[in-house]
């Protein structure tokens, strides 16, 4: 009876796991709201902590939040520092270790800067203003702050109505606008006046403005002895004719008195201070007027003088330049072919890579983006990415790299996940190598046969890289084998490749894409009868062109795209970039080049049913492109729907129930003109 017994426990205790375990299942579009994310990790001056922003969403309010986190270097002792839902970001240590800056809307929704103490977490607001700081800069010595912050100002109007009569309901007055820039995405309509330059004791009390210019002026920093800014600004008189023409200015404190320290035509921005106090270093380029133009690392003295161009042989673009703590070079990051590097120059302009796999921002697609901050002690804290996993938390030391977070391993425990595998092809126009990436579906079986999506990405001059996307996450656990990649144009491969669509876009980025939906083709697993494609902005423009140039997909949805190059320069938020950079002449002075280049213009070849996707307010690729390629469509009586975001701008998921609504709309679109044959064993 006792062995019995002792059976019976063995095998109760054996199958309890089980029972009580989750079942693994794929992932759900309700997921989106379980997931969270790092962003923007402060390393303390001593490098013995990092405060970082932990990402949450709440799926009753649809809404994203943030909260302020802190943990040991070494990773003990993770605790928050805030909590609450509420928006809570932009942490900023003070030189001294011993408080610390951000902002948040924890009180009545307004947002402010608040400051905390580290000892004892007390937290006290430090503005109260109608705007919110922008970029914010401790003193030296720790008594201050600098900032920027928009100045509204009154547009006077041409237009004087009558004095209506008393209890007379008239509609609102008319809108006189004389700005060319007068909306921008994610904005609206955009109230007239500029960022302008102030500062503030810690004390609290009222903002001092120091610029009162009719420019825009970019974040401040301070000069070692408290005496100066130095910030970047385009003061040029035509400047919203001419968008990329910074320069670096310096600004005395006590008299506001402001003296240009570089003078090219061509941007120069970011400046940051040496440890010593006696040199600048910043980023920019002579301006060519190329559609791609790599940024460069320079470093002057404090006066301007002695100007260096220290990566004159390093082909990428320069990003979040930080001195190290000697002074003899910079650490930064850069994206180099579908990954984010932290890396290290000399004044001489050698390079070395400290760590890799920066990333995990962009939740939706696989956008390299990432951040960084540095201690004293050349220390690191940086946002570590990977396509199984959102940004978590990294530091470094030069020597070892650890991750310190997983902030979805709970959620990742009973879900399967895509696996991802980099892959690479010769283009049929030029046998250039090109980039790109295959998502399988969890439980993949390579014998099988599986619908493909090509997923396009945006810019056109950014880039996809080894990093997370729920979007195409979705997409596979839908069924779905995946490609997306780097034509030519995209960034990270070098100033030569990102211009080789320098006024041939698109084009030839067509041939790049084709190949390497061939070369997964080859691989066997692919059903060539189920083949879909999308993407979203730039993405969108090449989608609406591929269906225009091929009839090889069953269907294709179009999200946010250029239709029409003529109306798109004069309509967008950026005219006088989009029509300088991107042709070389304004639209009436060659209509030619415009067309060729407007999906709309092969919108005749066009059998393949599609779909219009684009946010109701957005500003960047207006709704309006939209609906002139659904127009056209029906026109041509070709299978077509188009779906509008409600209040969404160009960034579609500024609510996580829109990154939903965009998913579900795809693969609905994708799910109706499927063939049943698809899983099925060789055909």
């Amino acid at each position: 009876m006792m062995k019995s017994l002792l059976k019976t426990l063995v095998l109760l205790f054996a199958i309890t796991p089980l029972s009580y375990g989750q079942v693994q299942s794929n992932l759900q579009l309700i997921d989106i709201f379980n997931m969270e994310f790092v962003s923007d990790p402060q390393i303390s001056p001593d490098g013995s902590k990092v405060i970082y922003v932990r990402n949450f969403k709440d799926v009753m309010t649809d809404q994203n939040h943030s909260n302020l986190w802190i943990v040991n270097f070494d990773g003990s002792n993770n605790r928050p520092l805030t909590t609450g839902n509420q928006n809570d970001f932009y942490p900023r240590w003070s030189h001294d270790g011993k408080k610390i800056i951000f902002k948040s809307n924890m009180a009545d929704e307004k947002m402010k800067l608040y400051m905390m103490w580290m000892d004892t977490k007390e937290i006290v607001p430090l503005t109260n203003t109608s705007k919110t700081p922008e970029a914010v800069s401790w003193s030296y010595d720790d008594k201050f702050v600098a900032f920027n912050m928009f100045v509204p100002k009154k547009q006077g109007s041409i237009v004087k109505m009558p004095e209506k009569p008393e209890g007379a309901k008239w509609n609102t007055p008319p809108t006189y606008i004389t700005d060319m820039n007068y909306r921008g995405d994610g904005q609206g309509y955009l109230e007239s006046g500029n960022m302008q330059l102030f500062t503030l004791p810690i004390e609290g009390g009222t903002p001092r403005q120091l610029t009162f210019t009719e420019f825009d002026h970019d974040a401040p920093i301070w000069s070692i002895d408290n005496q100066h800014l130095y910030f970047s600004a385009n003061y040029h008189k035509e400047e919203e004719l001419t968008p990329l023409d910074d320069e670096i200015y310096q600004l005395a404190v006590n008299d506001g008195s402001i003296k240009a320290l570089t003078k090219r035509y061509g941007p120069d921005f970011d400046p940051v201070l040496s440890p010593n106090g006696k040199k600048i270093a910043y980023l920019g380029f002579d301006d060519k007027h190329k559609g791609y133009q790599i940024k460069r690392l320079n470093v002057m003295d404090i006066d301007g003088n002695n100007s260096i161009l220290i990566s004159k042989g390093f082909d990428r673009d320069i990003q979040n330049i930080a001195w190290a703590s000697d002074g003899k070079g910079l650490y930064f990051q850069y994206d180099d072919k579908g990954d984010t590097k932290l890396a290290f120059i000399s004044l001489s302009g050698k390079v070395s890579v400290i760590t890799e796999n920066l990333g995990g921002l962009s939740l939706g697609r696989p956008y390299n983006a990432a951040s960084f901050s540095l201690s004293n002690n050349n220390r690191f804290a940086f946002t570590l990415g990977g396509t199984n996993h959102p940004a978590d938390l990294g530091v470094s030391d030069s020597k070892k790299s650890r991750r310190l977070t997983a902030l979805n391993d709970d959620l990742f425990s009973f879900r399967n996940l895509a696996n991802v595998e980099e892959i690479w092809w010769e283009s049929s126009y030029d046998q250039r190598k090109i980039q790109g990436w295959v998502v399988t579906p969890p439980n993949f079986d390579p014998s099988k046969k599986y619908p493909m999506i090509l997923e396009i990405h945006g810019g056109p001059f950014a880039s996809y890289g080894s990093v997370y996307s729920f979007e195409l996450q979705a997409f596979a656990a839908a069924g779905y084998v995946v490609l997306y990649a780097n034509p030519r144009g995209s960034s990270g491969y070098g100033e030569e490749f990102g211009n080789l669509i320098h006024h041939d876009y698109p084009n030839h980025d067509y041939d790049d894409l084709m190949s390497g939906v061939d070369a997964v083709i080859k691989k066997g697993f692919v059903d060539e009868k189920n083949l879909f494609v999308t993407g979203g902005s730039g993405g969108g423009v090449l989608t609406a062109w591929i269906v225009g140039k091929t009839n090889r997909f069953k269907a294709a949805v179009v999200a946010k795209p250029v239709i029409n190059w003529y109306s798109f320069v004069l309509y967008a938020d950026a005219p006088s970039f989009f029509s300088k950079y991107w042709f070389p002449n304004k639209p009436w002075e060659d209509p030619t080049n415009y067309l060729k280049r407007s999906p709309l213009s092969y919108v005749g070849n066009v059998k393949t049913p599609t779909m219009l996707l684009t946010g109701e307010e957005d500003f960047r690729t207006p709704i309006a492109e939209s609906e002139q390629f659904y127009a056209a469509l029906k026109l041509e009586n070709v299978e077509t729907a188009m779906v509008r975001i409600p209040g969404a701008s160009h960034g579609i998921a500024n609510r996580p129930s829109n990154l939903i609504a965009k998913i579900a709309s795809i693969l609905a679109w994708f799910e109706k003109y499927k063939n049943e044959n698809e899983g099925e064993v060789g055909m």
